[in-house]
């Protein structure tokens, strides 16, 4: 069984208000055994939705819409609904006193409009909205089961939990369940993870197995589906453990787990502490580490050193080392690192220096060249990233802070950095 999730509203297609509703519904659909396929976003426009429904009852078993139930002329579900079914609009009494009982029950008088929401197609079947005016709809057309729910996402919730999830129930719809697991990388690009796991992500495998990119993290996710949760949570298990042993050091966690809350699991579990020195980055290591709670067990201070005077005094780079290499070079990044180190007198520290553009590179130091320090009780160790000349500010930054932060965790794990 297919799903389509439609979210309706011009608010959405012309990007003043962001769509949470199919998100939201999409995941309680998996967890009932429902593959969405498809989701569509709506203007306000009443043939688009006519031609929406249509094309969607061709294509799904299961359509699910949210918004376009409201009283005013822009709340075009219930006629589109009609149209596409070639039949009428009827009042139904039941819908009607619903809504005239919300009213009194808030001491305001009903407007008139507000009877168009107590209209719906021939043959459907009202859902009822205890927390709002908008009754949904419940209807076949043609061989598709079409459910309409409100676009306020408290009135949607409930009445997909109360209304929709009992119906599909009874109708055999909704058998088995889906089990997500996500499981995030970092360290190499997508195009060359995927090259070592086309037999994972290979279309109709079971469980199914995708590959996302966000900010250079890398991510597999592991749907799984079985007749029950326990079976299903199995399932995406096995999936999982080929994907944690074949890809090691790269796996930095699961679920929302990222590079800086990784990094700080390995400092926590070793008892160990970090600090960051940053030029070109600007205090994002900084952010990234404080944004997760308890980071003060191990996070214990960064200077953010982005003149050539600031890394003198607050790291004691020594001017000449500057003046003979320049602030963007591996000789300065290591001389950051030791500094931080000693100020803060933690375990290791990384910093980061280098050309975020859009302007200031030359030939020899294009925008896009970063040096990262590592200082621990080792010594000092250097690294060079080209992050390409035509990347954006902001992308260098974030990937340079995030490539800083893998290796303080890959040298905290005692992995090769």
């Amino acid at each position: 069984m297919r799903a389509e999730v439609i979210a309706i509203g011009t608010e959405l297609t012309s990007g003043q208000s962001l769509d949470t509703n199919s998100r939201w519904i999409s995941a309680e659909l998996a967890g009932l055994g429902l593959t969405t396929a498809f989701h569509t976003t709506l203007g306000d426009v009443l043939d688009d939705h006519v031609a929406a429904f249509q094309t969607a009852a061709a294509r799904a078993g299961f359509v699910i819409t949210s918004g376009g139930l409201g009283p005013t002329q822009d709340d075009l579900v219930r006629e589109a609904l009609a149209l596409a079914a070639a039949v009428p609009l009827i009042e139904s009494a039941e819908c009607l006193e619903a809504i005239q009982a919300l009213f009194v029950r808030r001491s305001r008088p009903m407007p008139e409009r507000n009877r168009v929401q107590a209209l719906i197609p021939e043959g459907a079947e009202p859902l009822p909205n205890r927390t709002g005016t908008a009754p949904g709809i419940w209807m076949k057309l043609g061989s598709s089961t079409i459910a309409c729910l409100p676009g306020v996402p408290s009135e949607m919730k409930i009445m997909f939990h109360e209304q929709v999830v009992p119906r599909l129930r009874a109708l055999g719809l909704a058998s088995g369940t889906t089990f997500i697991r996500k499981i995030n990388l970092f360290g190499k690009g997508e195009s060359e993870i995927e090259a070592q796991a086309l037999d994972l992500t290979a279309r109709g495998r079971e469980p199914e197995v995708g590959i996302t990119a966000s900010e250079a993290t890398i991510s597999f996710r592991i749907a799984a589906r079985g007749e029950t949760p326990a079976e299903a949570e199995k399932a995406a298990g096995e999936t999982a453990r080929i994907i944690l042993d074949r890809f090691g050091d790269l796996v930095i966690g699961e679920g929302d787990v990222d590079v800086p809350q990784s990094v700080l699991v390995a400092l926590q579990s070793r008892n160990k502490t970090i600090a960051t020195a940053e030029s070109c980055t600007g205090g994002l290591m900084s952010a990234m580490l404080t944004s997760i709670p308890g980071s003060s067990r191990s996070f214990l201070g960064g200077v953010v050193s982005y003149s050539n005077e600031a890394k003198t005094a607050f790291l004691g780079v020594p001017r000449d080392l500057i003046a003979q290499h320049g602030a963007v070079s591996p000789e300065v990044a290591a001389a950051m690192a030791q500094g931080a180190r000693e100020h803060f007198g933690v375990d290791i520290a990384v910093s980061t220096t280098g050309i975020a553009g859009p302007d200031g590179g030359s030939e020899t130091k294009p925008v896009g060249l970063v040096y990262l320090g590592l200082a621990d009780a080792s010594g000092v160790k250097t690294r060079k990233l080209e992050l390409g000349p035509d990347s954006p500010r902001d992308v260098i930054q974030r990937r340079a802070a995030k490539q800083a932060l893998n290796w303080a965790r890959l040298i905290v794990s005692g992995e090769p950095g």
